[in-house]
């Protein structure tokens, strides 16, 4: 894979999602604007010394930040029924080349998001953690965004460009909402509790909370590793029986 290429095929997908107005609104001033609002209202709550607001950047952050990984789908199946894909085939870049371009341009996007979640939580007085920690937790979120990105692609493989997003919104939103994102999973009924820890997203989730509670976190990588596998399996499936 030729990095020159790959870097202005990295470049113009980083233009493609920061211009275009419907992912910018639900990829990422959606989900900091969430944070603002649970922040404020649960902000002070917490367990221990740590704020309520320095937790939900774990699980508001991995919304955010899955929220943006899932983009590349989007944007295959809109090439696709653009024939852009078509055109990539017969051109001297390689598909895999802007495949890998459209989930390396989200990386920086989901770190901005998280990013802003935390520097509201800071303008709040509510951030308790290190800087270390909370590199550690940006990493881990950016690692254990893969599979939603896999996921997404998949997706983009087989779908029209205008019933992508709500394919892909179908899957996510249910699967953040049981898997804790949005609300402790506290409140939830039983059943959902017993769901969640069978879904990715909590997963994702407990990565943060780990770090931050001091919880273990092993087995929610080994989790997370084994849904990469599936999603990856899913994504090449999808992108055999692709048409363009």
């Amino acid at each position: 894979m030729n990095a020159s290429i790959l870097a202005v095929e990295i470049r113009d997908e980083l233009y493609a999602i920061i211009r275009d107005p419907i992912a910018a609104l639900f990829s990422i001033a959606m989900p900091v604007g969430m944070f603002a609002v649970f922040a404020t209202l649960f902000g002070a709550e917490g367990d221990g010394p740590v704020s309520g607001a320095t937790l939900m950047l774990a699980t508001f952050g991995a919304f955010g930040v899955i929220s943006v990984a899932l983009t590349p789908g989007i944007g295959i199946a809109e090439d696709r029924e653009r024939g852009w894909l078509r055109v990539k085939r017969v051109s001297p870049v390689p598909v895999r080349t802007t495949l890998a371009a459209k989930v390396v341009a989200s990386l920086p996007v989901a770190f901005g998001v998280y990013t802003a979640m935390s520097l509201t939580a800071f303008a709040m007085g509510r951030f308790d953690t290190d800087i270390v920690t909370w590199l550690q937790i940006a990493g881990l979120l950016l690692l254990g965004s893969l599979p939603f990105a896999l996921l997404s692609m998949a997706v983009g493989f087989v779908a029209r460009g205008r019933s992508a997003p709500a394919i892909i919104n179908a899957v996510f939103l249910p699967m953040a909402i049981a898997g804790g994102l949005w609300m402790p999973l506290e409140v939830l009924p039983a059943f959902v509790r017993d769901l969640a820890v069978w879904l990715p997203t909590y997963h994702m989730s407990q990565l943060g909370l780990g770090l931050l509670v001091g919880d273990p976190i092993i087995d929610n990588i080994a989790t997370l590793l084994a849904a990469t596998g599936v999603t990856a399996s899913l994504a090449a499936i999808a992108y055999r029986s692709m048409r363009v």
